[in-house]
């Protein structure tokens, strides 16, 4: 289920989803929410159904539907109309807490049943830093008993303009100080509930270098994937997420090296000193690898 891109298209632009298909994104989000308006909902609700209804069988990448938050009149409708074509995750939005996704895997499962889908098939993926509220949950995750939930990203824009903030970043381009704290705490809180922890958007299409900077100190930092804004930065956030040739050549060095001396818990290579923390984390840069070069 690891996914490192998540493109979004709105539910109700016909040019957009005719294009879904080419997109090299591991996880497109057919969006109901934000970008979507008000008048526009129902339309795209029917919309959103007829595509996913119409790739019923093997799909280049995953479909996932963005649905309106827990308190939006609309959640339900959002739910019951297109849980029938089986997308694959659906994304919640504004979550407070791990008590939300616990509600929507309810809804879930007697959607399921009443469509006739293998329960648990459709898994849940929690914008977790959307409101001031979910600050104050989010090491509830490590607790929680949530199959459904397989990812998580953080977000800042609408929780800047929750708390009524004029910004979230200073004149270096850097988060300023109340995201970091977030960001930091959102990635640990993901990690603790054994699930993907996915970066913030970047706003910048353009900016290729930026994206490409920002995605590798993501990756160094613990992250596993990033939220993307247009099709042009898909490639780059594939590449910036997947384990790089030299990765890759050092991970089966090093497995190599433990397997030629299975008794060993320390070995050394290239005059550095490797524990069986070290051989776990390659042996998840191969799986990684052989995971990515089957898409």
């Amino acid at each position: 289920m690891n996914v490192r891109s998540v493109l979004f298209i709105p539910g109700d632009s016909e040019k957009k989803l005719a294009k879904a298909d080419d997109f090299a994104a591991d996880a497109i989000v057919l969006d109901l929410e934000d970008s979507v308006a008000p008048a526009r909902k129902p339309v795209a609700r029917e919309m959103v159904r007829e595509f996913l209804h119409a790739r019923s069988g093997e799909r280049k990448s995953q479909l996932w539907v963005r649905i309106n938050p827990l308190d939006h009149p609309d959640v339900l409708q959002d739910l019951v109309r297109t849980i029938g074509g089986c997308p694959d995750c659906i994304m919640q939005p504004k979550t407070d807490g791990p008590q939300d996704v616990e509600r929507l895997s309810h809804y879930l499962d007697a959607l399921e049943a009443r469509e006739g889908i293998e329960p648990g098939r459709v898994k849940i993926h929690s914008i977790s830093t959307e409101t001031a509220v979910a600050m104050f949950t989010l090491g509830e995750y490590a607790e929680a008993r949530l199959p459904r939930l397989v990812s998580m990203n953080w977000g800042a824009e609408d929780l800047s303009s929750a708390i009524g903030a004029a910004g979230n970043k200073g004149a270096d381009g850097d988060w300023d100080f109340p995201y970091q704290i977030v960001r930091t705490q959102f990635l640990f809180a993901a990690h603790a509930a054994g699930v993907q922890a996915m970066d913030t958007l970047f706003a910048d299409y353009r900016d290729d270098e930026g994206l490409r900077r920002s995605c590798e100190l993501a990756r160094r930092q613990g992250f596993t994937g990033r939220i993307a804004i247009h099709p042009a930065q898909v490639d780059i956030i594939n590449e910036s997420f997947s384990p790089s040739e030299a990765d890759v050549a050092h991970a089966h060095r090093l497995v190599a090296a433990f397997a030629a001396e299975p008794d060993a818990g320390t070995i050394g290579l290239d005059g550095k000193m490797y524990d069986i923390p070290h051989l776990n984390q390659a042996k998840h840069v191969l799986a990684l690898h052989a995971a990515y070069s089957d898409d």
